[in-house]
């Protein structure tokens, strides 16, 4: 059966518009099954418009379920989830809770997808602290850099589940048998770093991973490390710091070309070479990034993502869910021996599942 993927048709700088015509194009490419979240009256017309016709869309494998409530951008994350019992954000992740849906969508409120989605789905057992993961290119390949915005405060032990959950997805999703795994740090001696650095060191020196020591800013790209572990201020630094200076350069880039001649011809020489970087470089070639730890696959996409992003981030949450990581997740981390404390109660998800604000203490 093909994965079964819910989209947040609110999700986004540019939603519905953009949210939906990305999953009218991934509808139309096959091999999965998608259900919109939002005010129905409004998506449905919309993807009817972007299909050709009512008749167009009843051909494709999309299906709407009724989400009047918005949770807007700029909206605080845990005030937005308890009010807003009804926003696309929580319709859609109870239809993966209640095994409607195999995985999560969103280009929205990166911080309600994140306290809704352990809220409402929980964590997987032992996983302390959910983590966000991205695809870096490198040379020869890409690497996975976690955490990228998650976690600001970790101690030792987040960063060595951090180290799991980037193993098991580079293994599954790569295809790399042994994930050669580094610590995002100062220098690559031993000692370099501050205390916690130092310390989650020797932790990870002494898990169940390829772990292969220290790497500096100048590896990141390199493919020294098929996984880079780090908290979640610094990669996410790193990762806007990526997304700005790509646009900047290929902003130079159009600029020098336009003023010259031999630019422009050297262009036509080397189109096919250039675009192949350039799908390198594209972070809408990924779409989103996951939230390894929570206990189904939940994919955010960047804000400001376009048709492509949405329709990219659909196929990874299905090649996510075909290949079963979270399972190899649960597994990694149980031979970490650790069973974590809920942080989160059954009630405290039941409140948030059905609305009953006064129970939610997030």
């Amino acid at each position: 059966m093909a994965p079964r993927i819910v989209v947040d048709a609110m999700g986004g700088d540019h939603a519905p518009d953009v949210a939906v015509e990305g999953a009218v194009h991934a509808a139309r490419g096959g091999g999965v099954s998608l259900v919109l979240t939002g005010p129905e009256a409004t998506i449905r017309p919309l993807a009817a418009r972007l299909a050709g016709g009512d008749a167009a869309l009843e051909a494709l494998p999309i299906r709407f379920v009724d989400a009047p409530e918005v949770i807007s951008m700029d909206e605080q994350p845990v005030s937005a989830i308890r009010r807003k019992k009804q926003s696309s954000i929580l319709v859609g992740l109870r239809l993966v809770r209640d095994n409607e849906a195999d995985a999560f969508v969103s280009a929205g409120n990166t911080g309600a997808i994140m306290a809704a989605a352990t809220l409402v789905l929980g964590r997987l057992p032992g996983v302390e602290r959910p983590a966000l993961a991205a695809l870096l290119p490198t040379r020869d390949g890409t690497t996975v850099l976690v955490d990228v915005g998650a976690n600001i405060d970790v101690k030792p032990q987040h960063l060595e589940q951090f180290a799991i959950m980037g193993a098991c997805l580079s293994r599954a999703v790569r295809g790399i048998e042994n994930p050669r795994v580094a610590l995002l740090s100062i220098g690559e001696e031993e000692g370099k770093g501050n205390e916690l650095l130092r310390g989650v060191h020797q932790v990870l020196k002494r898990a169940p991973i390829n772990f292969v020591g220290n790497v500096d800013g100048k590896d990141v790209f390199s493919g020294h490390a098929d996984v880079i572990v780090t908290d979640g201020f610094t990669g996410n630094a790193i990762l806007k710091s990526c997304e700005s200076l790509v646009k900047e350069l290929y902003g130079l880039v159009r600029r020098e070309i336009d003023n010259s001649l031999m630019a422009r011809i050297g262009v036509l020489l080397m189109g096919p070479t250039l675009r192949r970087i350039g799908r390198r470089m594209d972070h809408s070639e990924q779409g989103g990034v996951p939230l390894l730890g929570v206990a189904r696959p939940v994919f955010i996409g960047h804000g400001s993502s376009s048709v492509k992003s949405i329709r990219s981030a659909i196929r990874a949450a299905a090649t996510f869910t075909e290949r079963r990581v979270n399972e190899a997740i649960e597994e990694g981390v149980r031979q970490l021996g650790v069973v974590a404390p809920e942080e989160t109660s059954a009630e405290t998800r039941d409140a948030v599942a059905t609305g009953n604000a006064r129970k939610v203490r997030p």
